[in-house]
């Protein structure tokens, strides 16, 4: 099967295409240009170096959140364009467990921490066992502190990946950091958290964009609201 992924979630953005467990291609980007101007373009660009078209695509998947309100929609209106025209199945995934799977860690403690801003970030904890993920912790938005809390029953080294890690390794001293190739979102990672899913049985989702929190907008209009209560 050949599965189109597309990673919008945080500042770089960038595209995979499989075919079966072979990644044929990744292309990815982060010239902070806007993810609704390049993504399609680098989709376009790299199934054209494949000899591909959109029409050999057999299924899509995206990352799905938590992450950037705008990129995550960006990306998801990108996969529903792209799938629902011709039917395809069409996955979303954590980006966490993405993150996760992306590092492609074969025995260990894996913790995606995305910067979600106001003193928390988005997180989780996933255990690998010869190279299968397992997840001991689900996706939330907390703060750094109350993540040192929930790792400390884990023995250390526990290494650390997404846009946020740096930042948590500056606070927790049982985080690890990989480097920079190793450790940022990446539509590859979409990809095989997909294909994980698949091999589950998991039916596509249609990609329902999971935030964990409220909007800034929808904060505000709440506020409004009980202020007028």
């Amino acid at each position: 099967m050949k599965l189109l992924a597309l990673e919008t979630s945080a500042k770089a953005a960038s595209a995979a295409l499989f075919d079966g467990n072979t990644l044929l291609a990744e292309s990815y980007q982060n010239a902070g240009l806007t993810h609704s101007r390049t993504l399609l373009a680098m989709v376009q660009a790299m199934l054209d170096n494949c000899s591909r078209s959109a029409g050999d695509v057999e299924a899509v998947a995206v990352a799905s959140g938590p992450g950037s309100f705008t990129g995550i929609r960006i990306g998801v209106a990108a996969a529903k364009g792209f799938a629902w025209g011709r039917e395809l199945p069409l996955y979303g995934v954590s980006t966490l467990e993405a993150m996760a799977m992306g590092l492609g860690l074969m025995e260990g403690l894996v913790c995606p921490v995305m910067d979600a801003r106001r003193d928390q970030v988005y997180t989780a904890l996933f255990q690998a066992e010869n190279g299968q993920l397992t997840r001991l912790m689900p996706d939330c938005a907390i703060s750094l502190a109350e993540l040192g809390s929930r790792l400390a029953p884990y023995a250390p080294p526990v290494t650390a990946v997404g846009d946020g890690a740096a930042l948590a390794c500056q606070a927790l001293d049982m985080l690890r950091l990989p480097p920079e190739h190793r450790r940022m979102q990446r539509a590859s990672g979409v990809g095989l958290a997909a294909m994980a899913a698949m091999a589950r049985g998991e039916a596509p989702d249609g990609a329902i964009p999971h935030y964990l929190r409220l909007s800034q907008a929808e904060r505000e209009r709440l506020r409004r609201e009980n202020g007028k209560g």
